[in-house]
Protein backbone atom coordinates (compact mmCIF):
# COMPACT_ATOMS: atom_id res chain seq x y z
CA UNK A 1 0.00 0.00 0.00
CA UNK A 2 2.87 2.63 0.99
CA UNK A 3 4.85 1.73 -2.55
CA UNK A 4 1.36 2.80 -4.39
CA UNK A 5 0.88 6.12 -2.11
CA UNK A 6 4.72 7.02 -3.54
CA UNK A 7 3.58 5.77 -7.03
CA UNK A 8 0.93 8.63 -6.82
CA UNK A 9 2.85 10.93 -5.55
CA UNK A 10 5.22 10.86 -7.61
CA UNK A 11 3.11 10.97 -10.56
CA UNK A 12 1.58 13.92 -9.22
CA UNK A 13 4.50 15.63 -9.10
CA UNK A 14 6.29 14.85 -12.64
CA UNK A 15 2.35 15.85 -13.95
CA UNK A 16 3.00 19.15 -12.04
CA UNK A 17 6.86 20.22 -12.67
CA UNK A 18 7.07 18.70 -16.21
CA UNK A 19 4.25 19.64 -17.47
CA UNK A 20 2.30 22.04 -15.62
CA UNK A 21 -1.17 19.90 -15.49
CA UNK A 22 -2.10 19.46 -12.04
CA UNK A 23 -3.74 15.92 -10.88
CA UNK A 24 -5.08 13.81 -8.01
CA UNK A 25 -3.92 10.39 -8.93
CA UNK A 26 -7.20 8.18 -8.13
CA UNK A 27 -6.35 4.85 -9.36
CA UNK A 28 -3.51 3.34 -11.15
CA UNK A 29 -4.75 1.00 -13.72
CA UNK A 30 -1.45 -0.37 -15.14
CA UNK A 31 1.64 0.00 -13.54
CA UNK A 32 5.19 0.46 -15.10
CA UNK A 33 4.79 -1.89 -17.76
CA UNK A 34 7.23 -2.21 -20.54
CA UNK A 35 6.01 -0.53 -23.51
CA UNK A 36 9.54 -1.33 -25.74
CA UNK A 37 12.80 -2.61 -24.68
CA UNK A 38 13.27 0.73 -23.08
CA UNK A 39 10.43 2.29 -21.86
CA UNK A 40 8.01 2.01 -19.40
CA UNK A 41 4.40 3.20 -18.93
CA UNK A 42 1.79 3.69 -16.40
CA UNK A 43 -1.86 4.15 -16.78
CA UNK A 44 -3.54 5.78 -14.59
CA UNK A 45 -7.14 7.60 -13.60
CA UNK A 46 -7.85 11.04 -12.10
CA UNK A 47 -10.21 11.94 -9.60
CA UNK A 48 -11.93 13.87 -12.63
CA UNK A 49 -12.42 10.51 -14.03
CA UNK A 50 -9.58 11.75 -16.93
CA UNK A 51 -7.36 8.54 -18.18
CA UNK A 52 -3.61 9.31 -18.75
CA UNK A 53 -0.74 7.36 -19.49
CA UNK A 54 2.92 8.75 -18.54
CA UNK A 55 5.70 6.80 -20.63
CA UNK A 56 9.21 7.05 -19.85
CA UNK A 57 12.52 5.73 -21.17
CA UNK A 58 16.49 5.50 -20.90
CA UNK A 59 16.39 6.51 -24.89
CA UNK A 60 15.89 9.18 -26.64
CA UNK A 61 12.08 9.45 -27.91
CA UNK A 62 10.25 11.74 -30.16
CA UNK A 63 7.18 12.30 -30.53
CA UNK A 64 6.26 10.26 -33.44
CA UNK A 65 7.65 7.37 -30.97
CA UNK A 66 4.95 8.24 -28.35
CA UNK A 67 2.32 8.14 -30.82
CA UNK A 68 3.18 4.42 -32.43
CA UNK A 69 3.51 3.57 -28.42
CA UNK A 70 0.01 4.54 -27.52
CA UNK A 71 -1.55 3.14 -30.77
CA UNK A 72 -0.04 -0.14 -30.32
CA UNK A 73 -0.71 -0.48 -26.49
CA UNK A 74 -4.83 -0.40 -27.66
CA UNK A 75 -5.24 2.86 -26.79
CA UNK A 76 -6.64 6.35 -28.73
CA UNK A 77 -4.76 9.58 -27.69
CA UNK A 78 -6.78 13.05 -27.26
CA UNK A 79 -3.76 15.08 -26.02
CA UNK A 80 -0.05 14.81 -26.30
CA UNK A 81 1.11 17.49 -23.39
CA UNK A 82 3.55 19.80 -24.09
CA UNK A 83 6.06 20.20 -22.05
CA UNK A 84 5.01 23.43 -19.21
CA UNK A 85 5.58 26.58 -20.48
CA UNK A 86 5.93 25.44 -23.89
CA UNK A 87 2.17 25.36 -25.22
CA UNK A 88 3.15 25.58 -29.02
CA UNK A 89 6.38 23.35 -28.45
CA UNK A 90 5.83 20.46 -31.08
CA UNK A 91 4.36 23.31 -33.46
CA UNK A 92 8.19 25.20 -32.90
CA UNK A 93 10.29 22.05 -33.25
CA UNK A 94 8.26 21.24 -36.46
CA UNK A 95 8.59 24.28 -37.80
CA UNK A 96 12.33 24.65 -36.81
CA UNK A 97 12.90 21.61 -39.06
CA UNK A 98 11.24 22.35 -41.88
CA UNK A 99 12.73 25.30 -42.10
CA UNK A 100 16.45 23.38 -42.25
CA UNK A 101 14.64 21.28 -44.73
CA UNK A 102 12.87 23.61 -47.18
CA UNK A 103 15.05 27.07 -46.15
CA UNK A 104 13.54 29.21 -48.77
CA UNK A 105 9.95 28.79 -48.06
CA UNK A 106 8.54 31.47 -46.09
CA UNK A 107 4.86 30.71 -45.96
CA UNK A 108 4.39 27.48 -43.31
CA UNK A 109 1.37 25.77 -43.01
CA UNK A 110 -0.04 23.27 -40.24
CA UNK A 111 0.06 20.71 -43.29
CA UNK A 112 3.55 21.65 -44.10
CA UNK A 113 4.66 20.59 -40.80
CA UNK A 114 2.71 17.72 -39.95
CA UNK A 115 5.40 15.61 -40.43
CA UNK A 116 8.09 17.56 -38.84
CA UNK A 117 6.67 17.49 -35.99
CA UNK A 118 6.54 13.94 -34.96
CA UNK A 119 10.36 14.63 -34.76
CA UNK A 120 10.15 17.16 -31.50
CA UNK A 121 11.77 14.96 -28.90
CA UNK A 122 9.29 13.57 -26.08
CA UNK A 123 11.03 11.94 -23.21
CA UNK A 124 8.96 11.44 -21.03
CA UNK A 125 5.61 11.68 -21.85
CA UNK A 126 2.02 12.34 -20.33
CA UNK A 127 -0.83 11.92 -22.60
CA UNK A 128 -4.46 12.58 -22.24
CA UNK A 129 -6.63 9.24 -23.23
CA UNK A 130 -10.05 9.11 -24.81
CA UNK A 131 -10.25 5.67 -25.44
CA UNK A 132 -9.58 2.13 -24.78
CA UNK A 133 -9.96 0.49 -27.79
CA UNK A 134 -11.67 -3.08 -27.65
CA UNK A 135 -11.41 -2.74 -23.79
CA UNK A 136 -7.56 -4.11 -22.75
CA UNK A 137 -4.21 -1.88 -22.61
CA UNK A 138 -1.07 -3.91 -23.76
CA UNK A 139 2.74 -4.08 -22.87
CA UNK A 140 5.69 -5.30 -24.91
CA UNK A 141 6.47 -8.87 -24.43
CA UNK A 142 9.07 -9.89 -27.08
CA UNK A 143 8.58 -13.45 -26.39
CA UNK A 144 4.74 -13.15 -27.61
CA UNK A 145 3.63 -13.26 -30.70
CA UNK A 146 3.27 -9.49 -32.54
CA UNK A 147 5.51 -8.88 -29.29
CA UNK A 148 2.67 -7.69 -27.32
CA UNK A 149 0.39 -9.22 -25.13
CA UNK A 150 -2.49 -7.92 -22.86
CA UNK A 151 -1.43 -6.34 -19.65
CA UNK A 152 -5.58 -5.68 -18.17
CA UNK A 153 -8.56 -5.85 -19.56
CA UNK A 154 -9.85 -2.01 -18.61
CA UNK A 155 -13.27 -0.29 -20.38
CA UNK A 156 -13.00 3.25 -20.89
CA UNK A 157 -14.16 6.03 -23.16
CA UNK A 158 -14.37 9.96 -22.91
CA UNK A 159 -17.76 11.45 -23.95
CA UNK A 160 -16.71 15.00 -24.78
CA UNK A 161 -19.81 17.57 -23.71
CA UNK A 162 -19.67 21.12 -24.50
Amino acid sequence: MIPDMYDDFALEQVAKDKFGFVLEVDKIIVNKVEVSRTAEATVFLTKKKQLLVYISAQSRLVLGDMQKIVSRMGLRAELYLPPKGMPEYFDEVGRAHFRNVFPGRSHISDDDIRFYRTLAPYNPALILISEVKNGEIYKYDSDARGQWRVATKFAYRRIRTS
